[in-house]
């Protein structure tokens, strides 16, 4: 049975849009998952302290049959391929950045494994992209719509940026 998740993806170093993309093409490979839907990129400054230029962010709907430790071992694999350490170091720039949002209606704390993403609630960089797939969909533990949360944190909202469609 194939769950709906959404999928993260960032990027400000070097060839954003191409770096997003290679991601986008290497999800789609990914056993047991279809890419259903992708955002519009938007683009925003660092937030949190985090080092480097711009962000290009969008977020990707998925259909999955893979557990959540095994999707997450697959992003970590595609960051690799793309550039970015293991080792790399919180708050500095990144080729790209994919980060488990939302996986069905699944709440998880483990070490390095928290679904919902424990900051999604706070970031107008992942709401606005989430918001556009997915105006209605529920936050499974605050019980507010991703419309709701974004209209939460105020009327600054990132734009999307034109010409850069998948």
């Amino acid at each position: 049975m194939k769950v709906q998740a959404f999928i993260g993806i960032g990027s400000n170093l070097g060839d954003r849009l191409v770096h997003c993309r290679a991601a986008l093409d290497r999800l789609v490979l990914l056993p047991g998952t279809t890419l259903k839907r992708i955002s519009p990129f938007f683009e925003s400054e660092p937030q949190e302290g985090v080092e480097g230029g711009r962000f290009l962010n969008a977020v990707a709907e998925v259909a999955t049959s893979l557990s959540p430790r095994v999707l997450l071992g697959h992003l970590q694999e595609i960051e690799a391929a793309l550039g970015r350490s293991p080792d790399h170091l919180p708050r500095t720039a990144r080729t790209i950045d994919l980060d488990i949002l939302l996986y069905g209606d699944t709440v998880m704390h483990e070490p390095d494994l928290t679904i919902p993403h424990p900051r999604m609630a706070a970031r107008r960089f992942v709401l606005a992209p989430l918001v556009a797939l997915a105006p209605g969909l529920r936050h499974p533990v605050l019980q507010m719509t991703t419309t709701e949360l974004l209209q939460r944190l105020g009327t600054e909202h990132p734009a999307a940026v034109s010409g850069m469609q998948r």
